[in-house]
């Protein structure tokens, strides 16, 4: 029977493009094995959640021009805390037992990267958002 680590890491997809070299900071070697495929396992959760923040703000994103929108995504993540914990905890609650032993280590610095690595991801797609 597999673990609930190998079950995790089963489910996430594999990246071409996250290479990893030996000059890499730990940081970064966990950003490309660890959090790029996680992120992209649960995009369609993150667009879900994005969509359900703008109707919950009554869907003025929809109405604002393309570069308001961006500053939308990155207010919307930087100022409401609850909003920030949810996707946060998106992405913990796929770490296996030794990724999150990294992760308490530099929690700190890799909630950052976390987060600015959503917010990428939400303004790379504005247009799928866009579509009401």
């Amino acid at each position: 029977m597999e673990t609930r680590d190998e079950q995790l890491l089963n489910l996430r997809p594999v990246l071409g493009q996250a290479q990893t070299y030996d000059q890499m900071s730990s940081q970064e070697f966990f950003q490309n094995n660890t959090l790029r495929p996680i992120l992209k396992l649960q995009n369609d959760l993150i667009l879900a959640l994005f969509r359900h923040y703008i109707e919950k703000h009554k869907g003025v994103f929809y109405e604002i021009s393309p570069e308001r929108k961006m500053d939308y995504i990155e207010s919307a993540i930087h100022k409401d805390m609850k909003f920030r914990n949810i996707l946060k905890g998106l992405v913990l609650g796929q770490f296996t037992l030794e990724e999150y032993q990294i992760y308490s280590a530099d929690s700190s610095a890799i909630n950052k990267r976390i987060l600015s690595m959503i917010k990428e991801r939400l303004k790379s797609q504005v247009q799928v958002l866009s579509q009401a």
